[in-house]
């Protein structure tokens, strides 16, 4: 298969290939079946580039046995062109966080094939919380009143708590600005873009609650500290997966077996260190559970109860 990469703002040069360099000859008649394509949605290819680029350096080589020769980088722009790219098999193996990853699994077949640690965590959960002097004590509360997600994306900081308000029976609508009001008995969102103005804003009496990871909250520089000490924790989310690899469903068992296998090792090989480390700060790749799995599914029926009644 030809590799195309088409959307206008990706940078030149996003097309790595990795391994030896070949000649403009072979190039024309490489084997589509001896590149391994990388994907990642991104809002940010260079730097995301120089992320993804190591590790894909360090797994090409270890893959010659099942035919692997290069390797290559192909961003999408969102969640349906990457899962258009899994679907046509242009992306072999992607990185996605845990909503992300639900969804391509429902609507574009991909296969969850390990979790990540990153950071020295393999999960998270999402912390719905309002200021200590607020009146509401449960979500059942925020009827009638505002609460700031992060972006549309994020699986702590938007789907995690939307699903636990869904679950609670509350309706839920978005708002243009966090001065909006929602409707009478509907619970209105706003998206905030960063965990550290989800904070200002609840500080700010601006919503009258916010939503963020566990990991976040417990971060000074985006839950800081003197925001936090007024902050008091009304709901929490299960756990999930912190982020996964996928892979295509289409893609040679033997190929996945073998990617499988090398990502599993590259802990304990002292070589793919610094490719972990600038893999998002990697620390090792670990396999998925029976509870994770689930997670998952409980995600992917959450995310499509959001398409339809909030979206």
């Amino acid at each position: 298969m030809f590799r195309l990469l088409t959307w206008p703002w990706l940078l030149a040069g996003l097309v790595c290939l990795s391994g030896a360099a070949a000649s403009p000859a072979a190039q024309a008649v490489e084997d589509p079946e001896s590149v391994l394509v990388l994907g990642r949605i991104s809002d940010d290819p260079r730097s995301h580039y120089e992320q993804l680029k190591p590790l894909l350096d360090y797994v090409v080589p270890r893959m010659a046995g099942v035919g692997i020769r290069s390797g290559r980088i192909l961003m999408a722009r969102d969640l349906r062109q990457m899962a258009a790219y899994l679907r046509r098999g242009q992306v072999d193996w992607v990185t996605e966080t845990a909503g992300n990853a639900a969804s391509l699994e429902r609507i574009a077949g991909a296969h969850l094939l390990l979790g990540t640690e990153r950071d020295g965590a393999t999960h998270y959960r999402s912390l719905v919380f309002v200021r200590a002097d607020s009146p509401v004590r449960s979500l059942q509360d925020l009827r009638g009143r505002s609460i700031a997600f992060q972006n549309p994306f994020s699986t702590t900081a938007y789907y995690l708590p939307t699903i636990l308000l869904l679950d609670a029976g509350l309706p839920v609508e978005p708002l243009l600005t966090p001065m909006d009001k929602p409707s009478p008995g509907m619970v209105g969102y706003v998206f905030a873009r960063t965990e550290t103005n989800i904070g200002a804003w609840v500080h700010k009496r601006l919503v009258d609650a916010g939503a963020m990871s566990n990991l976040d909250w417990q971060n000074p520089q985006r839950m800081p500290t003197a925001y936090a000490r007024d902050f008091r924790i009304i709901a929490e989310s299960q756990p999930v997966p912190r982020a996964l690899i996928l892979t295509r469903g289409s893609l040679p068992p033997r190929v996945e077996a073998r990617l499988r296998e090398v990502l599993l090792e590259a802990a304990q090989d002292p070589e793919a260190g610094e490719a972990l480390r600038r893999f998002i700060n990697t620390s090792r790749f670990v396999p998925l559970d029976a509870a994770d799995r689930e997670a998952i599914g409980m995600l992917a029926r959450g995310v499509q109860r959001i398409r339809l009644e909030v979206e």
